[in-house]
């Protein structure tokens, strides 16, 4: 026996699943609910694009819709599998956000396609919360205090050390990554990651390394998060 609660599918009839219109109706209803939810927790504090917002309302509905009239139908099943088999998908990649967007409303639209319309809403809820959450109380923002410094030194200048008493002035923490050679190799390109002391003497810190550079190119600002994820 199959209790009655979360786990109970709206499709089931004497444990069998029998897939009638009405029910349907409501897994699909359910569905798009839900796919508003997960659309809303997508445009919250975030750039979007207004036809990926609209798809990520509709996706749960049509998963749940092909879901519901598989259910039990192995025939069906394949059928469709083969037809989505032929299609090609091509697009930019997308960040975790994103992903995890997809994800979220292909889950609600398997989840009430398969009947448990409560379910998929206490999965939805719990992560649409539990996201709010974070991010409004910043999770996972990065340092505002911490930079990424470039300086570029003649040859002549031995930079092991030059910098020492700028650095200690204004750096709370600071490490040189790499050294690069440029302009057929007259020149040098330091990469340092450092942590400002306080972000409002940055011009202050960056005067005073264009003394001891001798007036060279010198980049500071935020570390380089736009790298490939998931």
């Amino acid at each position: 026996m199959i209790s009655n609660g979360i786990f109970t599918s709206l499709l089931l009839h004497d444990g069998y699943i029998v897939p009638n219109a009405a029910m349907i109706a409501i897994c699909c209803g359910a569905a798009l609910v839900l796919g508003v939810l997960t659309s809303i927790l997508y445009m919250y504090r975030n750039s979007y694009n207004r036809g990926f917002a609209v798809a990520l309302v509709l996706l749960p509905v049509v998963v749940a819709a092909v879901v519901a009239v598989v259910n039990g139908n192995i025939g069906i099943g394949i059928g469709i599998g083969g037809a989505f088999g032929l299609v090609r998908f091509r697009s930019a990649p997308g960040t975790a956000r994103d992903i995890l967007a997809i994800f979220l409303a292909m889950a609600a639209g398997l989840i009430c396609g398969s009947g448990y319309v409560l379910l998929a809403a206490c999965v939805v809820a719990f992560v649409f919360i539990v996201g709010f959450i974070m991010l409004t109380l910043g999770f996972g923002t990065r340092n505002m205090k911490e930079r990424e410094l470039r300086i570029t030194v003649p040859e002549s200048l031995d930079y092991t050390d030059s910098f020492d008493e700028v650095f200690s002035e204004f750096l709370s923490a600071c490490e040189l990554e790499k050294v690069k050679t440029t302009n057929m190799g007259s020149l040098y390109k330091l990469y340092y990651r450092v942590t400002l002391k306080d972000p409002k003497r940055e011009k202050e810190m960056i005067d005073k390394l264009r003394v001891r550079n001798g007036n060279l190119e010198i980049v500071c600002g935020f570390i380089d998060t736009s790298k490939p994820e998931l």
